[in-house]
């Protein structure tokens, strides 16, 4: 066996064994375990057998946080100085049960001078739902083959940047066929949530379904440096929040979190959510929604306040609905998504 080969079975080992047995991984190999997957001579055995592995066990939060480390060293870097993006980590098998509304979310937030960085990739594995690059292309913007300098233009410019996994991440691309054979979301899909292409100040954005996710990501990015951090149990894991219940939400600054629960109800927010159908009909809901009306307005109206609020543009959510409704009213959004589609 290849070096690489011969290191990789020894951390294998590691994650592999028993339950009274496992030792799981420290900082430094977990982040060795995620650099050789990425570049090292390792067979497709070898990834399944981890990634399956690890799963069964789940990551541990500082296993999370080398592997975190993995991504920020060989992952696609953008840098927007002297201006805070809002960061959000999504899941890269995107939706296939409720209408998106991020991409209309990071067009008026772009529009309104509040940067907004995005990642993913194509279908992926287990889910093969639609994903942001579609969704962004469907309204005529598309961020398939640019380059990252092309990307970090966009970013200065526009206020508005997504890397694409297949031009930007290649490394991370070659898992994918893996993941597929294995039938299950590896721990790498826990990972996409907490990782930003972004360098700098930030708040980071990620969605999860089950609270222990939410508690290891607060540890793991409390290790990993990042200081301001929202998570948010929303639709379908995605970041965004529902209209027809509760959002459980938290915020973590500096080590310390504070629970926020959102009602839109108490908002006179009342609607139901929206089913995905396909790209065609959520097009045309989409550009209804960016002007203000359609059955994603309220959607794009409750998240737009929310998001605008815990990006400190305002003091409170109900000053955020008052802004997120001049927002809309002006067009803003729609302006930018006719500028970056021609």
């Amino acid at each position: 066996m290849a070096p690489d080969a011969l290191r990789f079975r020894e951390l294998l080992a590691k994650v592999g064994s028993g339950e009274h047995t496992s030792t799981g991984l420290t900082r430094a190999e977990a982040r060795e375990a995620m650099d050789l997957m990425l570049m090292g001579e390792i067979s497709d055995a070898q990834l399944g057998a981890f990634l399956i592995a690890h799963r069964i066990r789940r990551p541990s939060p500082i296993e999370l946080t080398g592997m975190l480390d993995s991504y920020r060293l060989l992952g696609p870097s953008l840098r927007s100085p002297g201006r805070k993006p809002l960061c959000f980590g999504v899941p890269y098998d995107g939706r296939n049960r409720t209408a998106p509304v991020l991409p209309l979310l990071a067009l008026v937030l772009a529009a309104a001078d509040q940067p907004v960085v995005l990642h993913g990739g194509d279908p992926m594995p287990v889910k093969y739902g639609v994903t942001l690059v579609e969704l962004f292309a469907a309204l005529g913007l598309e961020w398939r083959g640019l380059s990252l300098e092309a990307v970090q233009q966009r970013l200065d410019r526009h206020g508005l940047a997504l890397t694409h996994q297949p031009e930007h991440f290649p490394r991370a691309q070659r898992l994918l066929p893996v993941r597929d054979a294995i039938g299950k979301r590896p721990p790498v899909a826990s990972l996409e949530l907490l990782w930003t292409p972004h360098q700098g100040e930030h708040l980071l954005v990620s969605g999860f379904v089950h609270p222990p996710t939410e508690s290891r990501a607060w540890e793991a990015l409390g290790h990993a440096g990042e200081t301001d951090v929202y998570t948010v149990k929303g639709l379908e894991g995605s970041t965004d929040l529902p209209t027809n219940r509760a959002g459980i939400t938290a915020r973590l600054r500096h080590g310390a979190m504070h629970r926020i629960l959102l009602h839109p109800r108490d908002h006179g927010i009342t609607a139901q959510e929206v089913g995905w159908q396909n790209l065609e009909i959520w097009r045309d809901q989409a550009l209804a929604a960016l002007v203000g009306v359609g059955p994603l307005a309220d959607a794009l109206l409750w998240n737009l306040a929310v998001y605008w609020w815990q990006a400190d543009r305002c003091d409170c959510l109900e000053a955020g609905l008052e802004q997120a409704r001049a927002l809309l009213a002006a067009r803003s959004g729609e302006r930018l998504r006719q500028e970056l589609s021609a």
